[in-house]
């Protein structure tokens, strides 16, 4: 039901990821004073993880090569969405939804989100790539891309990994 609060929800986190790749796509384009190239990635801030540090921006937005995962990064830390998972669910404490496809990180840690309506579909190909083995750093938050899953963490080690199988809160 498009008034849902899930719906709006889902919405809302789609119009981040939109907006995060028109930033990224503006930065990119004013830092080089010329149009992208039509082969280079808007991800300019993922790096190979054998690459010391890579640049902070003020967001980003990226998916999994499956497209199962996806995530969004700003300043006040990681939200992740996974359209199929085989975990048992967790709880949350006052929940009358459903939970398990939204896992978020921030300065007051790992936490799912309570959810009402249609669980995530799988990140289309209007979203940027994250390869395996590479990362993205926004203000101190870093994700990780690998074929076991994304691991995300704060500067001080927190944070979570998660997979299709599994999800572990770190460390």
């Amino acid at each position: 039901m498009p008034s849902s609060p899930r719906w709006i929800r889902t919405m809302v986190v789609v119009d981040v990821v939109l907006v995060a790749v028109l930033i990224v796509l503006a930065v990119v384009q004013l830092s080089s004073g010329r149009a992208p190239d039509a082969g280079a990635s808007a991800g300019a801030t993922s790096t190979a993880s054998s690459t010391p540090t890579a640049p902070a921006v003020a967001q980003d937005a990226f998916r999994l090569p499956s497209g199962n995962i996806a995530c969004t990064m700003s300043g006040e830390g990681v939200t992740c969405t996974i359209a199929d998972y085989t975990y048992a669910a967790p709880t949350v404490a006052g929940c009358t939804g459903t939970t398990g496809h939204v896992l978020t990180l921030g300065p007051d840690g790992v936490a799912f989100v309570c959810e009402d309506g249609p669980a995530p579909t799988a990140a289309g190909d209007d979203v940027r790539t994250l390869e395996y083995g590479s990362e993205s750093r926004v203000d101190g938050w870093t994700c990780s891309s690998g074929t076991d899953g994304v691991t995300c963490t704060a500067a001080d080690g927190t944070g979570f990994r998660l997979a299709r199988a599994t999800w572990t809160e770190l460390p």
